[in-house]
């Protein structure tokens, strides 16, 4: 990122005060930790490049409220936090959002490519409308705020980026039985988006029960939704689809 006014940006999208604790995920060369840490009590600095590590170590040995933590942030121990602002690498932008949604945290404000983040806010039965849709549905409220055009990168992405705020949801929107159950359910079900729901659940029931071919196909015409296309249902439709396959 080599447009700075994009950082208050950030900031003020997160509301950041002088007691917050944040993650900035893919530090790079710290332009952005440099500044968070103006605004709060502690940026906690991950980044999995050694040679970065070392500038960001260089680079900021005068900021006293900056925590360096060199690895994976998807493997590597973190302190806790309460809030995110990052411009993540964005080839692990759905690991990174599938790790979040299991943190503790009041909000997330990350820049993601544009067409991600259409994933994330698409309109049921829409063309962009996904796994990652539903997933996201259950776990966190979704804001697509500013574009952030592809001039303001160094190298120039091919794509325009957008600033996406997250905040969780307490308590969920609907209860699951088995959440694992879910994210496999509905995951596997977006690989056949335009078949009827009993049969795009067939290989997942068959998989479940492999030796009751014929109980399955009787029990498949019985679930919810058994006659609507997989990009009809809603996120509410995926988690009752869940619990009665849970049962």
């Amino acid at each position: 990122m080599v447009e700075p006014s994009i950082f208050n940006d950030l900031a003020v999208f997160a509301s950041l005060g002088s007691d917050d604790v944040v993650l900035d995920v893919g530090a790079g060369l710290g332009f952005l930790t440099r500044f968070l840490a103006e605004k709060c009590k502690l940026v906690l600095a991950v980044e999995i490049d050694s040679k970065l590590v070392q500038c960001l170590q260089e680079q900021l040995k005068d900021v006293r409220n900056v925590k360096i933590i060199k690895g994976d942030v998807l493997k590597v121990q973190i302190p806790q936090f309460n809030k995110v602002v990052s411009i993540p690498p964005y080839h692990i932008s759905s690991q990174l959002l599938q790790w979040l949604f299991h943190k503790n945290f009041e909000c997330a404000v990350l820049i993601f490519q544009k067409e991600f983040t259409q994933r994330l806010a698409a309109p049921i039965g829409s063309e962009k409308y996904g796994w990652l849709t539903v997933v996201a549905y259950y776990y966190v409220e979704t804001e697509l705020l500013d574009e952030v055009p592809a001039w303001m990168f160094y190298p120039q992405p091919e794509v325009d980026s957008v600033i996406v705020r997250l905040k969780p949801k307490k308590p969920p929107p609907f209860s699951l039985k088995n959440e694992k159950m879910f994210w496999q359910l509905t995951r596997l079900l977006f690989t056949q988006r335009n078949r009827k729901v009993k049969n795009a659940a067939f290989s997942f029931v068959k998989g479940r029960f492999p030796k009751k071919l014929e109980t399955n196909a009787k029990m498949l015409d019985h679930i919810p939704f058994s006659d609507r296309r997989v990009r009809e249902l809603a996120p509410e439709d995926f988690g009752a689809l869940a619990n009665a396959l849970a049962n």
